[in-house]
């Protein structure tokens, strides 16, 4: 006989949240490995002592927590979204008939806590992560990506610069007829320069914008950056350092884009040894590509005694053709011609080269001169101040298997722990504006997903310590070793019966 379903709702209901979720539901698991008790504390500051009472502080941080691990981006969508599920709702602590906090309150309250709660969570669940051995410290794995800002390029407007050269260019054109510009690379003001607009007299931007003359009235913070192959849009950078031993982030944080990555890394690594110092970890090694490479970031890493596997850049050269560098008496010897000695002259006019030059004399009869020296009559070439850290990363990286086996280990450890923060971890787009609230949420990304990381690692273990064991016969065990395991494991809410 066909059955036939109809809903009959009902005037009372006798039920209870606890009954409707099931026992092994992720959010129960979660609630049971994840203590936001401290943060009470550690948001007090932020409120004072009359008033109509605030969203709960660990009510707030686990509605974002679901938010990140769900890829939800949007406020409003997030509560709907944790309004619809039983199991969120025995996790936020909220009953059936119970409404949830305004999507407003949450954006509110985002911006009102600072930097360092969520900094403070986010080294709460790392030391969680070492606690239970997932991390050793020896090695981090550092890289970045790019991290959509929450404002348009149409927001875009031109730095207004006041300089000698417009000014008095402005003056020359109220005064003439006939009209100059500023000289090229100056950024002019928008009565100058004239706009390009289209058939519907919208404005088009230049084929190349840059931060130097464009900023966003939308979001200022946010730096226009590009990928190859891609267009300009505006960015932060995610910078995150990865634990080589089971891919746990130990550092995130969020920057200008419009920074080198060089230029970020002693940032990011500062915190990343913090994080760790804090669980008595130390740093041995690091690996990163090739856009980290300048001579302050190596000279940071030999300061704080890390030893650095990043590639030197492109236009690096080990060696000057016909030239051989005597470091202890630090000049350049010819080795062709007359043997020309190219002595220390001085630094370049941004003070980031040394200039070596020969005599005139001593060039003057070499059979090479005019090709050699050209119209200068005499020889010169330059190197970076930090030449000493480069040739020494050269070095190292010279030895093939070394240079391999960091590059892998590289690319197997930080590579896919971004993308999985981009793709699945809500890290794509920043929906608030600002450095400090990207900040925080780079970091709320990074310490979701090391939750996952860690009950996925918990759940691994547990398997295997029960694979191991006698399975348990009707309602005894085989001995008691097995009975008192099981319930330890029963204790640390590991495993249920």
């Amino acid at each position: 006989m066909q059955g036939k379903k109809e809903l009959i709702p009902k005037m009372l209901y006798c039920v209870s949240l606890q009954e409707l979720v099931p026992k092994d539901n992720f959010y129960r698991k979660l609630s049971q490995n994840l203590d936001l008790h401290f943060l009470r504390v550690a948001t007090a500051a932020y409120y004072g002592s009359e008033g109509q009472e605030s969203i709960d502080p660990i009510v707030f941080f686990k509605i974002l927590i679901v938010g990140y691990l769900n890829n939800i981006n949007s406020d409003r969508r997030l509560i709907e979204y944790c309004a619809d599920s039983l199991g969120i709702r025995l996790f936020l602590g909220y009953d059936i008939d119970e409404v949830l906090p305004w999507h407003s309150t949450i954006s509110r309250t985002r911006q009102l806590y600072g930097e360092d709660v969520f900094l403070s969570l986010f080294q709460k669940v790392l030391s969680q992560c070492v606690a239970r051995g997932m991390v050793r410290g020896k090695r981090q794995a550092i890289d970045s990506a790019f991290i959509k800002a929450n404002a348009s390029m149409d927001s875009l407007l031109e730095r207004e610069v006041s300089t000698d050269a417009v000014e008095y260019a402005r003056e020359l054109n109220e005064q003439s007829e006939y009209q100059i510009s500023p000289k090229k690379g100056i950024d002019q003001p928008l009565d100058i320069i004239p706009k390009q607009t289209d058939d519907h007299g919208n404005p088009v931007h230049g084929k190349h914008l840059s931060n130097q003359t464009h900023y966003s009235a939308t979001d200022p913070d946010a730096s226009i950056s590009v990928k190859p192959g891609k267009a300009r849009q505006l960015n932060y950078y995610g910078q995150i350092a990865v634990d080589d031993a089971h891919h746990v982030i130990t550092g995130a944080m969020a920057d200008y884009a419009s920074k080198r990555d060089s230029a970020c890394l002693p940032d990011i690594l500062g915190q990343t040894i913090a994080n760790l110092a804090g669980n008595e970890l130390q740093i041995d090694q690091i690996t990163a590509d090739g856009n980290y490479s300048s001579g302050s970031s190596l000279r940071y890493c030999e300061e704080q005694n890390i030893d650095a596997y990043i590639p030197n850049l492109g236009q690096y050269k080990s060696e000057r053709e016909g030239l051989l560098y005597n470091q202890k008496q630090d000049q350049y010897e010819c080795q062709r011609g007359n043997k020309a000695i190219l002595l220390f002259k001085g630094f370049s006019g941004d003070k980031t080269k040394r200039i070596y030059r020969s005599s005139r004399t001593a060039c003057k009869n070499c059979p090479l001169l005019e090709s050699c020296c050209k119209s200068s009559k005499y020889k010169e070439t330059s190197h970076s101040i930090d030449k000493r850290y480069y040739d020494q990363m050269h070095a190292k990286l010279s030895k093939g298997h070394t240079a391999r086996t960091m590059s892998r280990i590289r690319s197997r450890t930080v590579e896919p722990v971004l993308g999985t923060l981009i793709n699945h971890r809500n890290m794509k787009r920043v929906n608030t504006r600002g450095i400090t609230q990207a900040n925080k949420h780079v970091l709320m990304a990074a310490l979701s997903y090391n939750l996952k990381k860690l009950l996925d690692f918990m759940q691994r273990r547990v398997k295997a310590i029960a694979k191991a064991l006698p399975i348990p016969m009707g309602n005894g065990f085989v001995g008691e070793k097995q009975a008192h395991i099981y319930a330890i494991l029963a204790r640390l809410s590991l495993v249920s019966f």
